[in-house]
């Protein structure tokens, strides 16, 4: 079996075994679905969150409205005496005012947070560095477990303008949100490897050979988008490393510099018959600024040339 591992962009999504016979006219779809559904999983998880933190969804026309602004409008919402969490519910306000503040209880509360990490594990991109193939089915138990919580958190079900119910019923309308930008849709969905548009109307193999145990990166575009970036030839992470190596390359060089300096100045201080001390030069070299030395008499460049000329030391006021 062929190994696929396959990327949005420069991003890793999952790894897919198939046969090297697959026709590619098959293998596109395939691909964009379980894609796609990797992506109504983690918005299924966003959305249970909030679920379990502030209870279900307010109608439309009651969100972002206060308390007051609700009242004067005389609006009710008629599903909240019927979407009651099993075991009571704990009063918890939603500050964006998306959903109704009747939160289930601690118990609730973890078993739905406990099924959101089992099926984020199930699609993560973590599966990819573990080396462990993701499929439909996958998938499809990812999304059992999540409706499986929310009918023991709910048994009544949720209200029929609740996200989560639209999203386990398929009816969700992502026209026009940045989520429905991510979707691929099956018809459009195009595989690239090398810099290579796969023809749907030829065999996977007739590209890679007929090679089972190979491993190859996809990458997965809606039709007409042309190819594929090339990746980087570092990574982020890598590139991250190189930076921080140099950094502290360049921080050692300037301590080796440093030294010399202060090295050079106690050994003309030695000789020019000063008594000095480690201690007491560092001291000094803390204290005066870095241009400091060039008022000294040691550093003036004309101080020869008034030698020979014997006009040091001269003042020019009355004795």
């Amino acid at each position: 079996m062929v190994r696929l591992h396959v990327k949005r962009g420069d991003e890793s999504q999952f790894l897919l075994q198939v046969s090297g016979s697959a026709r590619l006219a098959e293998l596109a779809p395939l691909v964009a679905r379980i894609y796609n559904g990797r992506l109504k999983v983690q918005r299924l998880c966003s959305e249970m969150e909030e679920l379990a933190e502030h209870g279900v969804y307010l109608p439309y026309n009651m969100q972002g409205l206060t308390d007051e602004q609700i009242e004067e409008l005389k609006l009710k919402d008629e599903w909240a005496e019927k979407c009651v969490p099993s075991g009571g519910s704990v009063f918890k306000k939603d500050e964006i005012g998306r959903r109704n503040g009747h939160a289930p209880n601690e118990k609730m509360q973890q078993v739905i947070k406990k099924t959101i990490e089992e099926a984020k594990a199930l699609i993560s991109r973590k599966q990819v560095q573990a080396n462990v193939c993701v499929n439909m089915e996958m998938v499809k138990d990812a999304l059992d477990q999540l409706r499986g919580a929310v009918m023991i958190v709910y048994p009544m079900g949720l209200p029929p303008h609740d996200p989560i119910r639209v999203e386990l019923e398929d009816k969700e309308d992502l026209s026009g949100t940045h989520a429905g930008l991510e979707v691929i849709e099956e018809s459009e969905a195009q595989l690239w490897w090398a810099g290579k548009e796969l023809n749907e109307t030829k065999l996977l193999c007739d590209y890679i050979g007929k090679n089972e145990k190979t491993t190859i990166i996809v990458k997965i575009q809606k039709k007409g988008q042309g190819a594929p970036g090339r990746e980087p030839l570092i990574s982020h992470e890598e590139q991250k490393q190189m930076m921080l190596y140099y950094y502290r390359k360049q921080e050692e060089l300037k301590v080796t510099v440093s030294f010399q300096c202060m090295r050079a100045v106690l050994l003309w201080a030695l000789t020019a018959g000063y008594v000095c001390y480690c201690w007491f030069c560092l001291q000094k070299l803390e204290e005066d600024d870095d241009d400091s030395f060039l008022n000294a008499e040691w550093a003036d460049n004309h101080a020869l040339k008034r030698q020979f000329h014997g006009v040091k030391d001269i003042k020019w006021g009355p004795r």
